[in-house]
């Protein structure tokens, strides 16, 4: 039997906002760059990525793809942590 997925409610997605941001700020760190470096490299604006850090901001795709190249990691990568905390809930159809 074909299950469906439900929806994730709002609060789930603020804590992937959450968790994505926290996994940003600390591989940027750890190759120690400031926000603005970061942000230059990125070609994103430095309070565009302090939104991300904070949890603020609903990264586009190609933003998270830019994102994970100046970070020097894939994508796989980049989400190691933030995917470790989500849960797919299912439910019959």
């Amino acid at each position: 039997m074909r299950q469906a997925p439900i929806m994730p409610s709002m609060t789930t997605q603020t804590d992937i906002l959450t968790r994505f941001g926290r996994r940003v700020r600390a591989l940027r760190t750890a190759r120690g760059q400031s926000q603005e470096t970061f942000a230059d490299a990125c070609g994103i604006d430095r309070t565009y990525i302090s939104g991300i850090e904070r949890g603020r901001r609903n990264v586009g795709l190609k933003n998270i793809e830019v994102i994970a190249n100046a970070l020097g990691v894939t994508l796989a990568e980049l989400f190691e942590e933030v995917g470790s905390a989500i849960q797919v809930m299912l439910r019959p159809s």
